[in-house]
């Protein structure tokens, strides 16, 4: 039987960036996708400008077009522009993009098993063992990057606390949309459809034409899909390559994950229900995965992936923080290895503390140890306030009727 620190189940955006985050830092990782390399999935492909500062590498080489002007339309009426001197949106194939990634996972020290689907999973306190096509692997974690139907999910009971949304997109040759204008403009036409938008990006020699909204909408998509493109000039027949896919969205409240294993992107739920976007969550949640792997801290992760989750353990080298490296003795091979298998460290309290303040349950001030013969100072618990006085009359808020602003400054623990 194979062993591993840590399998990756599904090697889309979320997958591959997980394995190289992990596999930078030193660990043994085995990225394994039932499809082979590259492939395409039903995707718009715009890469924002907060998830380009979280993609673990520069998407530039598989970029076909940046957009630098938005358009916005209220049910195919009404509608402004604003642009840019920055591109907006970096817009690229999933289909290039992937591979794109997977190679650099590779590089990275990654191991690669395309066409090779997980078929099993048993999870178990020290790790998973998994049918990976023909072969039986061990890991010490399971990472679910499979997608909106993946098997992780479902084998740790998750996937029910998952509320899905559905898309259908397609493709026209560019020059059908008419206007040279709009290959630099990212088209958004709101309230067509419940719950959700059309859009229309430009690519390198095409344009992807979709929609996407509520589930229950599922069965009109294609009606939805028809009406935008006769709203821009485009007959629906000229529409190819229409694909329909899922848009997951966790429940509030819903873990990334139990035990051994991880979810990361749509595997977890991450579409923004707002925009509809994942890959911004896709890298979001693929660098806090493997932050909490490295320092053996899985609950940290699973509690809630993005925005709550611990700080992580950084170190700064040349005034750049970067993610510390995994110690040698834990990852596999290394003197007195033990795998991912080391102690955990305790949870930062940040958050609890807060909640606790909140509730009047607020924990003791605490003393700074001080060097003997000084007296030791007292500060309240971190993200305590302290009223430093009133703010002199002449800036006081003339409507507020005898309220007046306060100074507040932070104190918190040295």
């Amino acid at each position: 039987m194979e062993s591993y620190d840590v399998l990756v189940a599904g090697a889309g955006p979320a997958g591959a960036a997980t394995a190289i985050h992990l596999s930078r830092a030193g660990a043994r990782v085995l990225l394994a996708d039932k499809a082979r390399f590259p492939r395409d999935k039903p995707c718009g492909g715009g890469l924002t400008g907060r998830a380009l500062r979280q993609i673990p590498v520069d998407p530039s080489p598989v970029v076909e077009r940046d957009v630098d002007r938005f358009e916005l339309r209220l049910r195919y009426g009404s509608r402004f522009s604003r642009e840019h001197d920055a591109p907006l949106i970096r817009m690229t194939q999933r289909r290039l993009l992937d591979a794109f990634l997977v190679e650099h996972a590779i590089a990275a020290g990654a191991e690669l098993r395309d066409g090779a689907k997980v078929e099993t999973v048993e999870l178990d306190g020290t790790g998973v063992t998994a049918r990976v096509a023909a072969d039986t692997v061990r890991a010490d974690v399971l990472v679910g990057a499979d997608g909106a139907n993946g098997l992780v999910a479902r084998a740790i009971e998750i996937d029910g606390q998952i509320v899905r949304g559905v898309a259908l997109e397609g493709s026209v040759p560019l020059e059908a949309l008419g206007h040279e204008e709009l290959e630099r403009t990212a088209v958004i036409e709101l309230a067509v459809l419940p719950g959700g938008y059309g859009w229309v990006f430009p690519k390198g020699d095409h344009a992807n034409l979709g929609v996407g909204g509520w589930g229950s909408e599922g069965q009109r998509l294609r009606d939805h899909l028809a009406r935008l493109a006769r709203a821009h000039g485009v007959d629906p027949d000229a529409v190819t390559e229409v694909r329909g896919h899922r848009l997951p969205m966790r429940r509030l409240g819903t873990p990334a994950g139990s035990g051994r294993a991880l979810l990361v992107g749509d595997a977890a739920g991450l579409v923004d229900p707002l925009s509809g976007d994942g890959m911004y969550e896709a890298f979001v949640s693929a660098r806090l995965a493997a932050e909490a792997i490295l320092a053996g801290d899985l609950d940290g992760y699973t509690a809630a992936p993005v925005g709550r989750a611990r700080p992580p353990c950084r170190r700064v080298v040349g005034g750049e923080a970067r993610v510390r490296p995994l110690p040698a003795h834990r990852v596999r091979g290394g003197k007195g290895a033990e795998g991912l298998r080391g102690r955990r460290r305790p949870a930062v309290r940040g958050h609890g503390a807060s909640r606790r303040r909140a509730r009047g349950r607020a924990r003791p001030a605490q003393a700074h140890r001080a060097p003997r013969g000084v007296k030791p100072r007292v500060t309240p618990p971190c993200g305590s306030v302290r009223r430093r006085g009133r703010a002199p009359r002449s800036r006081r808020s003339g409507g507020s009727r005898g309220r007046s602003s306060r100074a507040f400054a932070l104190r918190s623990l040295a």
